[in-house]
């Protein structure tokens, strides 16, 4: 236990020296790139509320993104856990871990148009009520520009069930998330809705597409630095039965590639 806290600290202590040199814009425009040559450790909760009887469902994603080979090679982990409302009873959630959705692209050296295109894999990993039951895979691409004080570009994949449990459905999935940050001196707006489509469930019921705005800011604990921020979207476009609007909250801890 000593030892790990010893590395932890030499760990922490490299990373603070590291980004010593670095202004908060640079690391904020940094962190908000999907697949920038920087260690980052999203916690993203999304709230949706409304759903029906007025339920509340919750989602904690916990996203580690790793650059490898001088950063050519991006590694993105999503670790869902997913509270659902527990129908058989008036309050209270049903929790479970859902499938975990691994990405990696590969991102070429580039001066005016940043993207990266690579595989994208789901794994089982959730029980009957949080998960799919399907192994998928899919292609998914990212492309982004980074003007004077704006970020903007959009991250798009599409996820086929290929094995797993006979006996569940077959997934066809699109996650589509454009984003578009102005960066101010002190803060940034962001627009960065997660819009999906369900090929498999009928036409009314495919979409979902939110429509909202956030505020964030690049704040330090010491010299580490972390990219916190919050997000309103209300669904215009929603399947039956789910929520009308959701709240998004997120810290991310940086961290210098260089470390690996």
């Amino acid at each position: 236990m000593k030892t790990t806290l010893l590395v932890f600290g030499l760990f922490l202590t490299a990373s603070y020296h590291m980004f010593s040199q670095e202004t908060n814009e640079e690391l904020t425009k940094a962190a908000q790139n999907p697949i920038a040559n920087l260690i980052s450790i999203p916690f993203q909760n999304n709230t949706n509320f409304n759903l029906p009887g007025g339920r509340t469902q919750n989602v904690l994603n916990i996203q580690p993104v790793i650059p490898l080979y001088n950063g050519r090679l991006i590694t993105r982990t999503i670790f869902p856990f997913v509270w659902n409302p527990d129908y058989s009873q008036e309050s209270g959630s049903d929790f479970g871990f859902g499938d975990i959705v691994f990405t990696a692209f590969y991102s070429p050296e580039s001066k005016d148009l940043t993207w990266g295109i690579g595989p994208v894999v789901s794994l089982p990993t959730g029980d009957d009520t949080h998960g799919s039951g399907k192994w998928g895979v899919g292609p998914s691409l990212v492309v982004l520009v980074m003007p004077g004080q704006w970020v903007a570009g959009g991250l798009i994949n599409n996820v086929w069930s290929v094995a797993g449990d006979e006996n569940r459905s077959d997934v066809s999935f699109m996650t589509f998330q454009p984003f578009i940050n102005y960066n101010f001196p002190d803060f940034y707006l962001t627009f960065s809705p997660i819009i999906t489509a369900n090929w498999k469930a009928d036409s009314d019921n495919q979409w979902t597409v939110p429509l909202g705005i956030g505020a964030g800011k690049l704040i330090r604990f010491g010299k580490l630095p972390v990219n916190i921020n919050a997000s309103y979207y209300n669904n215009v476009v929603k399947p039956d039965n789910f929520a009308d609007w959701t709240l998004r909250l997120q810290a991310a801890i940086l961290l210098p590639a260089s470390i690996l």
